[in-house]
């Protein structure tokens, strides 16, 4: 939706068309807001630290004040995939768990990693930025800045790049391929798509292996599009990681799908209302009308 009109604008419009569809006696008092964004997330302050140009105008944002000042009630804002580490610690296959890893495999790829029972946040909420970890420091340039780093092998749109360049140099047309068809045609047997996803799985098994020997999790819980191409996607991944990984590491280490998909993040975003400690709101007669 970026590029569609301000995005506090719309949050503002979407979340007014849900109170008012839940509004009567039989509904139950609204606790707070939740709310999940995309681009790096001032945890402590609720704004957007940091944005790329996909949505223009994003970084900086004050979202938990324009919404507080709006709704006059307590907001949680969040990093997308915090938010589905949520969803895994409360409902999903993690549930129980105190240490464990989500990824977040779609446009690009992001993290969210459990530490003691509690999430990794860094010195301001910037933590678990997996899809910015080189996994071939003389590989592939990054829009970061980097290079090698893993979403450009493990993303839809790595995933996309790679298998047009790849059809290109066989002379085959290559236009409007994406990661999904990329990923049907390897699952059909097609020796370019192959390769493409070859190179696909040796990259999160060497990512995965790393944050495995970082972080001791119990756990590693793959979610988004790309990751949603069934168990023998999985598989393969399990394969690659394994075979990186210290042994003492992997005895007990499960890797999984997301519990609800694409869904889990609206649920994780929903959560943080009951995560955290009730907070009151905070009017600064500066926020958005």
């Amino acid at each position: 939706m970026a590029g569609q009109g301000s995005v506090p604008d719309r949050i503002i419009e979407t979340i007014g068309k849900l109170f008012q569809q839940g509004t009567g006696p039989d509904v139950p008092s609204i606790r707070g807001i939740g709310l999940a964004s995309a681009g790096q997330i001032n945890w402590e302050k609720g704004s957007v630290h940091f944005s790329t140009d996909l949505i223009p105008g994003y970084t900086g944002t004050p979202l938990r004040q324009i919404l507080e000042e709006r709704f006059r009630m307590p907001v949680f804002v969040d990093n997308d995939v915090n938010v589905l580490t949520l969803t895994e610690k409360r409902l999903g296959a993690a549930k129980g768990l105190r240490n464990f890893v989500c990824l977040a495999l779609g446009t690009g790829v992001g993290g969210g990693i459990m530490a003691d029972g509690r999430i990794v946040r860094g010195s301001w909420g910037g933590a678990g930025e997996i899809g910015h970890m080189s996994v071939d420091f003389d590989g592939l340039p990054c829009i970061c800045g980097g290079v090698g780093c893993l979403e450009q092998y493990a993303s839809g749109t790595g995933i996309g790049v790679r298998m047009r360049r790849e059809l290109e140099s066989l002379g085959r047309n290559a236009e409007g391929v994406d990661a999904r068809q990329a990923i049907a045609l390897w699952q059909a047997g097609d020796e370019a798509a192959a390769r493409v996803m070859d190179e696909t799985f040796q990259a999160l098994g060497s990512g995965l292996a790393s944050i495995v020997h970082m972080f001791n999790p119990e756990m590693i819980v793959l979610g988004g599009g790309v990751a949603e191409s069934g168990e023998i996607f999985l598989e393969r991944v399990r394969e690659e990681t394994l075979k990186r990984a210290m042994r003492s590491f992997t005895e007990n280490l499960r890797i999984v799908p997301a519990y609800r998909g694409n869904h889990s993040g609206m649920i994780g975003a929903g959560l943080q209302l009951w995560e955290y400690p009730p907070r009151e709101p905070v009017f600064t007669g500066e926020g958005m009308n």
